[in-house]
């Protein structure tokens, strides 16, 4: 009897193995472990990127601090601005006006002098030696004519009782006028004499400030010498010579013909420093045709001295005065390529941008249109402003601290 083998293809399909029970339990624990931690990590991502991706809340800038200042009301003139040179009223060359040895110079270089202060002695020995000898010659014409009227009048008296000669007579007559033209002649030779003696004694012509020495005692000086013993400059009044375009003559005439003396300032190189103030002297009678201007001289007391022959100076003509305008610090206007601004306060403590239109400006001051009296302006921190901005201004004395 033969055993019977399986036959492949009549088998059913084999069963698969089965897992055990806590191995299905121990699988499925893990798998969901897996699932939380990635929803963990894909929530976090999102938390992260919503966090991070959000836009935080911007804190508005703090105030900018600016000082300010108050427009104001009043008047502002309008100047002209030239260039002036100091001049003299008066300079005098001091000349010797007799020839002799210079004796004796009495001045200081530098030194300041009144009119018939002595400033040098010449020699008087020769001078007093010709007046001398010119009285002498007189006395004895004198004494010449007073006998020649003796005789006339003899001759006077003989005429009448027909004694002498009518030739005579008249001789005598011409005698006693030719006496007479030489005893003049005489008293003209003493009084020229007097004279040459006083100009031994050289003194002042006008009251100045005497320059350097140009001789020393013990020369010989010349009557006929140009070069002068000393320079006398005459210092208080002196003027002050300057040129002003064309265009302002005839502001500048209808000012004088009202009788208005216009006020002249000087200031020294930087502009800065104000020298003296005059009034204007003098008007030139015409136009340099080569530059378009004319001149004008002006007059300053100098009680100080603080202006000096030939020297340079900046001018300010006052020419005529605004009234009634509204005034601001110059510090206050800004500029762009388009207007001309400033920045004002509002009670909001915020700054507008307004644009204003600048007129005559004074040094520091200038006057414009466009702003109200008693409205507030900023006059610094313009690099953090605009319009709109939040400011906080300054205290006076705050605002100087800064400053220094």
């Amino acid at each position: 009897m033969s055993e019977e083998k399986p036959n492949p293809e009549n088998a059913g399909p084999t069963p698969a193995p089965q897992t055990p029970p806590g191995q299905a339990a121990k699988k499925h624990h893990w798998l969901r472990a897996i699932i939380i931690v990635v929803v963990i990590l894909v929530v976090g991502g999102i938390l992260f990127w919503f966090f991070t991706r959000r836009p935080k809340a911007v804190a508005p800038p703090p105030p900018v601090r600016v000082s300010i200042t108050n427009a104001t009301e009043g008047d502002i003139g309008i100047y002209v601005s030239a260039l002036g040179s100091v001049t003299p009223v008066a300079t005098v060359t001091v000349l010797s006006q007799v020839t002799g040895q210079l004796t004796n110079v009495n001045f200081t270089e530098g030194q300041m002098v009144k009119a018939g202060d002595l400033l040098a002695q010449i020699d008087e020995r020769p001078f007093r030696a010709q007046l001398t000898a010119a009285e002498g010659q007189l006395e004895r014409d004198q004494a010449m004519l007073e006998s020649a009227r003796i005789d006339l009048a003899r001759y006077q008296a003989a005429a009448a009782q027909n004694a002498i000669p009518k030739q005579q007579l008249d001789d005598q007559l011409a005698l006693t006028h030719q006496d007479e033209g030489t005893v003049k002649f005489d008293q003209g030779q003493v009084d020229n004499a007097k004279v040459q003696l006083d100009y031994c004694r050289i003194t002042s012509p006008i009251s100045g400030r005497v320059g350097l020495r140009l001789v020393d005692p013990g020369n010989l000086v010349q009557a006929s010498s140009t070069s002068g013993l000393a320079v006398v400059t005459q210092l208080q009044p002196i003027t002050v010579i300057f040129s002003v375009a064309e265009d302002y003559l005839p502001q500048i005439q209808h000012q004088l013909a009202l009788g208005n003396h216009m006020t002249v300032e000087a200031y020294d190189r930087a502009q800065q420093t104000k020298i003296a103030t005059g009034s204007i002297l003098a008007l030139d009678n015409q136009i340099d045709s080569a530059t378009g201007t004319v001149r004008l001289r002006s007059i300053f007391t100098n009680e100080d001295n603080a202006l000096f022959p030939n020297q340079f100076v900046n001018v300010n003509l006052l020419i005529d005065t605004l009234h009634g305008q509204t005034l601001i610090p110059v510090s206050a206007v800004q500029r762009n390529g388009q207007a001309t601004f400033v920045y004002v306060l509002t009670k909001t403590n915020t700054v507008a941008m307004r644009t204003v239109k600048v007129g005559t400006t004074d040094g520091d001051t200038t006057a414009v249109q466009g702003v109200k009296a008693d409205e507030v302006l900023a006059t610094d921190n313009f690099n953090r402003l605009q319009d709109g901005a939040k400011v906080a201004p300054r205290q006076p004395g705050e605002a100087r601290e800064q400053r220094q």
